[in-house]
């Protein structure tokens, strides 16, 4: 009988999820209302209803598991460690606790660690043994993929590359510490910085698109303008490249790994991003790495939470 697996994208606002077949295959999907400020219990409730709807409304296979990409660290227990956006959570055995409603074997990751297994399983990694996974988003997340494995550390918690720090005198981070690349390019961060840089540069199409409302700034708004050849948006782009790269180049000597597959709402700049990324990496990677170094798109867009929670469990089963 052939196998699927339920792949879980836990959100702030919204739980996605869907059946998901060996070869990658979404074969049934849906979304709930997350309702995270109802606390934890709440929280589980929802993905087990979820995950209970999706179960008993399948009869073309069986489902061997629920695999879960949670915000947050997540120990090798399964204890999802102090989620952003998540009111009255510190640390939530989400696994065991969904295990014990559905009565599915359940398994959970951090949500970057599962991109990074997604991608490796089904999409831009299938070819690249080892690479560093990138999403960039609100945050920016990291996955380490080592021999088509990921690595989590002797704690779950390897991978936060949003915190290595790019400048030891730059702006404080929401971790504490100063100069994290995400304290540079996270979205909230990039948009405040954007909306201060427009101050002086008040003839960009972006203040024409969002009618000088700069609180309306957000990565898409920056990609129309320079789509539009705006020049002071093609510079943000650069920029956010530079920086981003400028990480990558320490991570990939770190760890001898010359591949990076970035993701995340604010990759969907496209071109400009990328050549920007991958300029910096081989001017500051050593050369053995910097000669064959690419920073190449993520594949699987909008359906990463699910595949990679999916992909997830085949790989522990595997």
């Amino acid at each position: 009988m052939k196998k699927f697996v339920i792949g879980v994208d836990l959100g702030g606002t919204f739980i996605k999820a869907g059946i998901v077949d060996e070869t990658g295959n979404i074969i049934i999907e849906d979304s709930i209302p997350t309702e995270a400020e109802k606390g934890p219990s709440h929280v589980i409730e929802q993905i087990s209803k979820i995950v209970n709807k999706l179960n008993e409304n399948f009869e073309n296979g069986e489902i061997i598991g629920v695999g879960i990409g949670a915000p947050g660290q997540v120990d090798l227990q399964g204890g999802v460690k102090y989620p952003p956006n998540f009111p009255g959570w510190t640390v939530v055995y989400l696994a065991k606790e969904v295990e014990k409603i559905t009565g599915l074997k359940t398994t959970v990751d951090n949500d970057a660690n599962v991109a990074a297994i997604g991608e490796a399983k089904f999409g831009a990694g299938q070819k690249h043994p080892n690479f560093i996974m990138v999403t960039l988003g609100t945050g920016i997340g990291g996955g380490i993929i080592i021999n088509r494995k990921i690595y989590r550390g002797p704690t779950g918690g390897a991978g936060e590359i949003g915190h290595v720090s790019i400048n030891f005198d730059g702006p404080k981070c929401n971790c504490g510490n100063y100069g994290c690349v995400e304290a540079y390019v996270g979205q909230r961060y990039l948009s405040s910085w954007v909306a201060e840089e427009l101050k002086i540069n008040p003839n960009s199409k972006i203040v024409e698109i969002v009618n000088g409302d700069l609180s309306k700034i957000e990565p898409y708004i920056i990609s129309l303008a320079a789509e539009q050849g705006d020049e002071f948006a093609i510079n943000v782009w650069k920029k956010v490249g530079f920086y981003v790269g400028v990480m990558l180049a320490s991570v990939m000597n770190l760890f001898d790994i010359n591949v990076a597959i970035v993701g995340g709402g604010v990759a969907k700049a496209g071109k400009i991003l990328f050549d920007s990324m991958n300029e910096t990496v081989k001017s500051r990677a050593l050369k053995p790495i910097a000669e064959k170094a690419i920073v190449i798109p993520a594949q699987l867009g909008n359906k990463a939470g699910i595949l990679g929670a999916g992909a997830l469990v085949f790989e522990e089963i595997s």
